[in-house]
C-alpha cells in the first residue's frame, strides 16, 4: 500500500512539473505571474520596457492595437487583492498625433509622461509627445515635435532622456545626413519645444541607425549603440558598435566610437538599453552574433561590458555568449543591474520552447559571469519577451512580451526571485 501511495506521489508530482513546463516556468525558485494579457483592442504586441511611477503603477506603451489601430499608452493598477487593473490612457488615430509608439516612457517630476510614435504625423515621420494627466483621471496628448524626414531626423525609436536642464534627448533610425541622428528638444518658455541635432551618422568606419536608449555619464558625455555601420566585416552594412558624444564649449557634440563589432566573438548589431554603473563601466547587448545575422554555432548574441581604460581608450569583455539552446538567444532590449552588481535581461529566442526567457548573470568572484534562468516561456500569450526587465523597490521584475499578433497580444508579467 505504501509503495503505490508513493508511486502514485510521485507521478502526481511529475504531471505538476510537467505542467509548469508546459506554462513556461523555469526550473529556478522564481515565481511568474501574469499581470495583464492584451486582447488587441486595449493594445498589441508591447515590445518596449515599462516605467513605474512614484505610487507603483506601471505604464507602457504598445505600438499597435487599440481603438485605431495604431498602439496605445497603457497604465496596469495594482489592486489590494494582488490583482492588476489595466487602462488606456491614449489611442494613437494615426494622424497627426502619431502612431506605433515604439519605446518606453519616462517621466518628469509634476508627472507628465514622455515618449516617441515611430510613425505618422504630419510629414509620416514620427513624432515626440507629452501626455498630461487631467484631474478626471483622463489624458492629453500634446505633440512636441513633428519629425520632417530630413535632416531633423526620421522614425524616432529609442527612449527618451532628460537632462539636468530639462531638455530631452532621443535617437531617431534615419535622417540627419543618412545614417540617423541623436535629437535635443529644448523647453522654451512659450511651452513650445525646439529640436536640434545632436549628431548626424555617417554609416562606416561611423556607426548607423541608433535606435537603442542614451545614457548621460557625471560629465555630461552621452553614450549609445547603433546597430549597424562601424565596419566593414559584417558585409555591407557593418554590425555596428558604441559611441559616445562630449559636449564642447560651442554647442557641438565630437563623437568617439568605443566598439566596433566584428559579428564573431564579440556579437553584431547593439539595439537594446545600455547600464552604465558606479564604475563608469557600460553594459548592453548585441541581439546577433554573426555577420549574416544567424543563429548558430553557439553565436546567438552575446551580453557585453565596456570597462574605460586610463588612456581613454575601453577595452570590451564578453559576460555572456547566448548558444540559442537552453541559455536562450538574441537578446535585445539591454541588462539591467541590481544593487548587488547582477545583471538581468531577456532573450527573445531559445529556451526550452524557442520562445525566449528572462536570465540573471551574476559575477563570479574569480572572475568572468554566470547564467541563471529564472522564467522560460512557452507558445501562450506570454511568448517572446523583447522589452526588458525593470525592478520594484521589492527587487521584483517586471516586463512585457510580444505575442504573435494574431491569435495572442502579448502580456505584462511579474517575476519574483
Amino acid at each position: 500500500m505504501r509503495r503505490k501511495q508513493f508511486s502514485r506521489t510521485i507521478g502526481q508530482l511529475c504531471a505538476v512539473m510537467a505542467v509548469m513546463l508546459l506554462l513556461g516556468s523555469s526550473v529556478g525558485a522564481a515565481t511568474y505571474k501574469t499581470l495583464h494579457v492584451f486582447k488587441g483592442s486595449d493594445g498589441s504586441s508591447p515590445f518596449s520596457g515599462l516605467t513605474f511611477d512614484t505610487v507603483g503603477n506601471l505604464y507602457g506603451t504598445a505600438p499597435s492595437g487599440g481603438a485605431y489601430g495604431y498602439g496605445v499608452v497603457f497604465k496596469l493598477a495594482p489592486n489590494p487583492k494582488g490583482t492588476w487593473k489595466e487602462s488606456v490612457l491614449y489611442n494613437f488615430t494615426g494622424g497627426a498625433d502619431g502612431g506605433d509608439p515604439n519605446s518606453s516612457l519616462i517621466f518628469d517630476s509634476a508627472g507628465n509622461l514622455y515618449g516617441v510614435s515611430g510613425c505618422c504625423g504630419t510629414y509620416g515621420a514620427g513624432n515626440v509627445f507629452e501626455l498630461t494627466p487631467n484631474p478626471d483621471g483622463s489624458w492629453n496628448e500634446t505633440v512636441l515635435y513633428e519629425f520632417t524626414g530630413g535632416f531633423d531626423g526620421l522614425w524616432p525609436a529609442g527612449p527618451l532622456i532628460f537632462d539636468t536642464t530639462g531638455t530631452l534627448y532621443g535617437t531617431a533610425l534615419w535622417g540627419g545626413i543618412g545614417c540617423g541622428v541623436v535629437f535635443k528638444l529644448t523647453p522654451n518658455s512659450d511651452g513650445t519645444w525646439t529640436e536640434s541635432v545632436t549628431y548626424s551618422f555617417n554609416d562606416s568606419p561611423d556607426l548607423c541607425h541608433p535606435q537603442g536608449s542614451l545614457v548621460f555619464d557625471a560629465s555630461g558625455n552621452l553614450y549609445g549603440t547603433g546597430y549597424w555601420g562601424g565596419s566593414t566585416k559584417c558585409v555591407i552594412h557593418g554590425c555596428g558598435g558604441v559611441f559616445e558624444l562630449t559636449p564642447n564649449p560651442d554647442g557641438s557634440w565630437t563623437e568617439s566610437v568605443l566598439h566596433r563589432f566584428s559579428g564573431g566573438w564579440d556579437g553584431a548589431n547593439p539595439q537594446g538599453v545600455l547600464t552604465l554603473d558606479t564604475h563608469g563601466n557600460l553594459f548592453g547587448d548585441a541581439v546577433n552574433g554573426t555577420y549574416d545575422q544567424s543563429c548558430g554555432n553557439n553565436r546567438c548574441g552575446t551580453i557585453f561590458e565596456l570597462t574605460p581604460r586610463p588612456d581613454g581608450t575601453w577595452k570590451t569583455h564578453i559576460a555572456h555568449m547566448f548558444t540559442g539552446g537552453s541559455d536562450g538567444g538574441n537578446p535585445d532590449s539591454g541588462p539591467v543591474l541590481d544593487a548587488a552588481g547582477s545583471l538581468y535581461g531577456t532573450a527573445g529566442t531559445g529556451g526550452r520552447f524557442g520562445y525566449g526567457l528572462v536570465f540573471k548573470l551574476t559575477p563570479k568572484p574569480t572572475g568572468g559571469w554566470k547564467e541563471t534562468v529564472l522564467h522560460v516561456f512557452a507558445d501562450h500569450p506570454g511568448a517572446i519577451p523583447q522589452g526588458g526587465v525593470i525592478f520594484d523597490a521589492a527587487g521584483n521584475l517586471y516586463g512585457t512580451t510580444s505575442g504573435d499578433g494574431a491569435t495572442t497580444f502579448g502580456s505584462v508579467y511579474e517575476i519574483t526571485p
